[in-house]
């Protein structure tokens, strides 16, 4: 949506005020455990933009609250994979040759959204150090979840997703749908799908080297789907902000939905 857009769809700016005001109404809440999918162009104009949202979230939960947005990084991958666009043959050696190992300071979230590629920069925030799937976390726990996530199970039981679902956490949809609510991912750990090779750029022991590994092939095509089922049967908070509909959902409740619905359907 371009800014002139943006501004059409409102009557009154978005403020960081305001946000705090709608954030409460939705039921974030002090001392919450909080990852968050968002789209900045879904709420309409917002006056200090994506700033003003995480300045928002920040003072709803507070300092013994948590925030969490993923900081992935998918292009930091094995170029034969590669779909949206594929590059030719040719290219590879050379991609897998000279691609910046992963850094937590500098490689830029891709697909993310302005909001969580500014939030990964924000003072306070730790990111995790996996190639692809890392996370950025500010608060109280954000040392515990994002610390030791491994590389093998990226979104797995020992990730950033199961710290979340062991706080307790909920998740925080602003303008996106579930194809977007990484969660889910953790719940398609119990569809025991096969392993697959998978390449990144890494520094180990401080020497830039392209690295294999194993990991299950992540998909969430299926997500929507699941969370549509999810939606129709059990409790959640959904309500407008600005543009965007916005969703407050217990992680623990629709991980194991969707661990209910992999076991069933897969």
């Amino acid at each position: 949506m371009s800014e002139i857009n943006a501004v059409d769809k409102v009557c009154l700016p978005h403020t960081i005020n305001s946000l705090i005001a709608n954030f409460r109404d939705l039921g974030v809440k002090e001392d919450m455990t909080l990852i968050v999918h968002s789209s900045l162009s879904s709420l309409g104009w917002v006056s200090g933009g994506a700033e003003a949202v995480i300045r928002a979230l920040i003072s709803v939960v507070g300092e013994g609250g948590t925030i969490v947005m993923p900081a992935q990084s998918a292009g930091n991958s094995d170029p034969a994979g590669w779909m949206n666009p594929p590059v030719p043959d040719s290219w590879w050696p050379i991609i897998r040759e000279s691609m910046p190992a992963f850094c937590k300071e500098t490689t830029p979230t891709r697909g993310m959204g302005a909001i969580a590629e500014l939030f990964r920069r924000f003072p306070g925030v730790e990111r995790s150090d996996h190639p692809m799937y890392s996370f950025a976390a500010w608060g109280k726990n954000r040392t515990y979840i994002t610390e030791n996530q491994p590389l093998s199970a990226g979104f797995g039981y020992d990730s950033p997703l199961a710290k979340i679902y062991e706080l307790n956490g909920k998740i925080l949809m602003i303008g996106v749908s579930h194809e977007s609510n990484t969660s889910l991912h953790l719940a398609e750990h119990s569809a025991q799908k096969p392993h697959i090779k998978k390449s990144a750029a890494i520094v180990e022991d401080g020497e830039r080297v392209w690295k294999t590994y194993n990991e299950i092939e992540y998909d969430s095509e299926c997500f929507n789907k699941i969370g549509f089922k999810f939606e129709s049967k059990e409790n959640y908070n959904i309500m407008k902000i600005g543009n965007a509909t916005c969703k407050l959902i217990d992680q623990r409740c629709i991980v194991d939905y969707g661990r209910r619905w992999f076991q069933e359907e897969m």
